[in-house]
């Protein structure tokens, strides 16, 4: 068996090697970022989807409808 030295003082603790931690959480926040930025973005084409829908709805009706009809005369 291997003896064991007991009394030899407070054992010290190494600093820790915080390069792959740090870089690890930087990829994290950025991701969320990401995914933050696209909710957004998906949450304001949604809210505006049918006032969207009505207006090209509306163009289109014009410029194929009204617009002809004018110049045919």
């Amino acid at each position: 068996m291997a003896e064991t030295e007991y009394g030899k003082g407070v054992p010290m603790v190494t600093t820790p090697q915080m390069g792959a931690i740090d870089s690890t959480v930087e990829s994290i926040r950025y991701r969320g970022q990401l995914i933050a930025r696209n909710q957004k973005l998906d949450s304001g084409i949604s809210a505006t989807g049918i006032l969207g829908f009505a207006a090209g709805f509306i163009f289109v009706f014009l410029m194929i409808i009204v617009v002809p009809l004018l110049f045919w005369r």
